[in-house]
């Protein structure tokens, strides 16, 4: 028996490996188009790979994975976070999770994920085949079974047949803003919330402002819920910044205690919400003028509501997309109607199995996007496995 594993990055090794050690009899031979294999392993969370997270802080698998949540929350029953965790400790790779629940090897070395990867291929007697472009199915006839792992695609590829393809678009984007004086502030970080207006599209996290617009894990969320509304926008949406992670009410009678009790100290002298002295300049003078130097006792009720508003509804116009050296995650990939939940056979094609991101299936930043890898590659091992052995 022979299977082709179409696709030499995550998804596809953790297949082969498993699928291996669930059939030894069984022939697999990895297909890379490109010269290397693992390459978005290699750059992933900066060299780290943020290979899962922990789900601690998870009580919605749609909060983290805006499309495809449902497919995962059937597949975890096979192969969740806490089975990647085992399977990577199992196998001599320490994991460690930070603060933020992301789990990275215990080297903070991508590498390290690698050569597991490769010693477990070689060991396991797998077939790596680099420089080996697939173009159709037809080429695959001498299989007995496929599986397509080959990430981010393009919707016209032949390789997909007739299967239902939701238009890939990117996700997992930072968002460019022409505003001089806010790309001045550029190295600040702050604890924010944003939304697109109009819409129940909103994200909290770490904000980043950068010398081209925003980033940091508020806007990469923020970019995955909206992947394709922002798409059909041309990346040209307004943008609302909460900075202080409060509603209203509670602003205002924050900035109305410091009215109260601070009345002869300047604005500038006294930032509530533990801003950071350079945004909350910006942001008084933004919202006040050149009464950002004002007492805090001589703010009227005016000059309140704006400060306010500021703090809590500041508008951009977002004016394009802006690649994230860490992130190369595409919303869309073959529709979900098209294979079985279970298995992810293609419905139209025996023996045609998809994992990974060539599925239309993406989560936010923070480990989700490898734990899909590794949940859509064992449910294909094990369905592969049950087929071969009944």
């Amino acid at each position: 028996m022979k299977t082709a594993i179409v696709g030499g990055g995550a998804a596809g090794f953790f297949l082969a490996i498993n699928l291996k050690e669930m059939c030894p009899g069984m022939q697999i031979d990895i297909l890379e188009a490109g010269s290397r294999v693992l390459r978005k392993v290699e750059i992933s969370g900066g060299g780290r790979c943020n290979c899962t997270n922990s789900f601690c802080d998870v009580t919605d698998l749609k909060n983290v994975y805006p499309r495809g949540h449902q497919l995962l929350k059937r597949l975890f029953k096979q192969f969740d976070y806490r089975a990647a965790y085992g399977w990577f400790e199992s196998r001599g790779v320490k994991l460690v999770t930070q603060d933020d629940q992301c789990v990275f090897p215990q080297s903070q070395d991508s590498h390290t994920i690698i050569n597991l990867f490769l010693s477990e291929a070689h060991r396991l007697g797998i077939n790596i085949k680099t420089n080996h472009r697939v173009r159709s199915l037809e080429e695959l006839n001498n299989y007995d079974y496929i599986a397509i792992t080959t990430g981010g695609m393009s919707p016209h590829s032949s390789l997909f047949g007739s299967h239902t393809i939701e238009p890939p678009v990117p996700s997992l984007f930072t968002l460019s803003i022409n505003d001089k004086q806010l790309q001045e502030l550029m190295g600040t970080v702050v604890e924010a919330s944003a939304m697109v207006p109009g819409t129940k599209l909103r994200a909290s996290g770490a904000l980043l402002i950068t010398h081209w617009g925003l980033s940091g894990p508020c806007i990469l969320r923020l970019s995955s819920y909206a992947a394709r509304m922002l798409s059909e926008a041309n990346y040209q949406v307004p943008i609302s910044i909460n900075w202080t992670g409060y509603n209203e009410a509670e602003v205002q009678q924050t900035l109305a205690e410091l009215m109260a009790t601070n009345g002869q100290k300047l604005l500038s002298t006294i930032r509530p919400f533990n801003l950071p002295a350079r945004l909350w300049n910006y942001l008084t003078t933004k919202g006040l003028g050149t009464r950002a130097h004002a007492p805090w006792g001589s703010l009227n009720k005016k000059e309140l509501n704006r400060l306010t508003n500021i703090l809590i509804n500041d508008t951009y116009k977002t004016s394009g997309r802006a690649a994230f050296k860490d992130e190369f995650v595409t919303c869309g990939g073959i529709s979900l109607s098209a294979i079985n939940p279970s298995t992810l056979e293609s419905k139209t094609h025996p023996h045609l199995y998809f994992a990974g991101e060539v599925l239309d299936v993406d989560g936010v930043t923070g480990g989700f996007n490898f734990q899909a890898a590794w949940t859509t590659a064992y449910a294909v091992a094990k369905a592969i496995s049950q087929s071969v052995n009944p």
